[in-house]
């Protein structure tokens, strides 16, 4: 490893230890519907309006609920309604996932396109945990979703340092190996912060964990399992290492060997939410 990102390294824990890494803050707009989902009380109307202030959010949860993947049997073009065929917490956690977007932007060309290459990844495994939450488990999907679309969080904050210091931002190798091994520590510590529930908090920290073992069956494991499937058929580190021996996949009842796009039910469902999260 170079020493410039052993110097990165360095210097980014120990701002996480005291507390003076600037974490990011979640968009507005999923605050609100954040404090709202808290209240067991709270109806269709009130949650469509904090959601209908958002236009672009609004549109695409319009898109989600038409999606063939949701199979509405009428199309659906006011908000209220969706919320109704969602349900509460599937909009709350969908709208929470998606308002994120706004925050993979950044000022510098170069550190603009890294973000959005995370954006994409992130939205490529959160559809793929979510067909596999739907057909594997009896976890709620809309929370595979979300732990799909937050798992690299964590990047977000090495990614602002990278745009202040100069060297990092030219030495793309060094960059990625400091994301690589930071970002699932900030992930967690940024979660953490927002309050997200535990079983969604943990993620960013353990799905790159491939020797985990955990109890039973959970998003940790479905992210895990969404990651490794994101790279088939592609010359990632990740394809070289024996599947057989990641727990995940017994755990959701999948032999490593069977490939979801092979299931043109499974394929479908998965270019579904892809095209349903974009």
């Amino acid at each position: 490893m170079s020493t410039l990102a052993d110097k990165v390294q360095h210097e980014l824990i120990q701002a996480i230890e005291n507390d003076q890494l600037v974490l990011p803050t979640l968009p507005e707009v999923a605050l609100r519907v954040r404090e709202a989902a808290e209240d067991p009380d709270v109806g269709i109307p009130t949650l469509a309006k904090v959601i209908g202030n958002d236009t672009a959010l609004t549109a695409r949860l319009i898109k989600v609920v038409n999606s063939p993947l949701l199979r509405t049997n009428r199309e659906i073009n006011d908000l209220q309604t969706a919320i109704s065929r969602l349900g509460i917490n599937y909009t709350c956690n969908l709208a929470t996932g998606l308002a994120m977007e706004q925050m993979f932007q950044a000022t510098t060309d170069v550190i603009d396109r890294k973000m959005r290459e995370v954006w994409n990844k992130s939205t490529e495994i959160a559809a793929i945990s979510h067909v596999l939450c739907r057909n594997f488990t009896r976890l709620p999907p809309d929370q595979a979703t979300l732990a799909g679309l937050v798992h690299q969080i964590g990047v977000l904050p090495i990614l602002t340092y990278a745009e202040e210091h100069g060297a990092l931002l030219s030495d793309s190798i060094s960059l990625n190996h400091v994301i690589d091994r930071i970002h699932p520590i900030v992930g967690e510590r940024i979660l953490r912060t927002w309050d997200f529930p535990e079983p969604i908090a943990a993620v960013p920290g353990h799905y790159s964990d491939f020797e985990r073992d955990s109890a039973r069956v959970d998003y940790v494991d479905i992210v895990q399992v969404a990651t490794l499937q994101s790279y088939l058929g592609t010359t990632h580190p990740y394809t070289q290492m024996d599947w057989s021996q990641v727990r995940a996949f017994d755990k959701l009842g999948l032999n490593p060997d069977t490939l979801l796009r092979d299931d043109e039910d499974l394929s479908a469902a998965m270019d579904a939410a892809m095209s349903m999260l974009q």
